[in-house]
């Protein structure tokens, strides 16, 4: 079910990471084999008492959180300020990664979500959703918190009274029901996810790459800040996308009346 290990996040971080670097990349897509998306963090190989959050259905040890899959070093006993250290240096990091991949990234959901591969989703810029996708804030079934962002993403996407609903009781959503509450763009049939999310991203890819991701961080900023400041933002935004080369076409393809080829730059 795709349960995220350590090596696992800290490879996807380090990709989107490069991805935000490397010019030739123009959108990401992010999504799974099997029958899930993603269960939650790995907790297979940790002590016994760091795994005792419970097992989904096919036997694995998982929970909600990204942060249970590492230890306190030397596997000394637990004391406080250890689990908001992984915290910091796990769950969130893996989801900020999302949020801060200076390109476009669309998730594609094959199955289920849950916990932190729930939060990955609602990061994503774009999510598409096999109808077989279900999404699950499993957190309080484990009696935990959400991490990974959970309580900032969810609110800002649904609404808090939403939010609350789908954290309180952690009820399975379907990927209907989250496309109505706008957790999702669009709900494709299994067969066509691939096929859809494919020609989403190479829509992207040929898109003004530098103005996308500018927009991409004046949408997600604009919930954190007061207009004075929202709109500082968003002129400093246009000034710097017009120094662009696609700016640059942007506007000759319009004088010469053709498609504009963007480059990226």
């Amino acid at each position: 079910m795709n349960a995220v290990s350590r090596e696992q996040r800290e490879r996807i971080i380090a990709l989107l990471t490069n991805a935000s670097a490397d010019p030739a990349v123009r959108a990401v897509v992010i999504t799974a084999t099997g029958r899930g998306f993603c269960a939650g963090a790995d907790l297979r190989g940790e002590r016994p008492e760091a795994s005792a959050t419970g097992s989904p259905a096919d036997g694995s040890h998982t929970s909600g959180s990204a942060a249970s899959d590492v230890s306190p070093a030397g596997g000394r006993e637990r004391v406080p300020g250890d689990v908001a250290r992984m915290i910091r240096l796990g769950a969130q990091p893996f989801i900020a990664a999302v949020l801060d991949c200076e390109k476009p990234v669309i998730a594609a959901v094959n199955g289920t979500a849950a916990g932190i591969g729930a939060h990955l989703v609602f990061a994503c810029d774009l999510v598409l959703a096999s109808e077989s996708a279900r999404f699950i804030e499993v957190f309080v079934r484990r009696g935990l918190v959400p991490d990974g962002g959970g309580a900032y993403l969810l609110p800002r996407l649904v609404g808090p009274q939403r939010a609350k609903e789908l954290m309180f009781f952690g009820d399975a959503l379907s990927a209907v029901d989250a496309e109505r509450m706008g957790l999702v763009n669009r709900v494709v049939a299994a067969d066509d996810l691939e096929k859809t999310a494919r020609a989403w991203a190479e829509r992207l890819a040929q898109g003004p790459t530098r103005a996308l991701a500018l927009t991409k961080h004046l949408v997600n900023a604009s919930l954190d800040t007061d207009r004075a400041s929202a709109f500082a933002a968003e002129a400093s935004a246009v000034e710097i996308a017009m120094t662009t080369r696609d700016a640059n076409e942007g506007v000759a393809s319009f004088v010469e009346r053709r498609t504009p080829e963007y480059r990226g730059r």
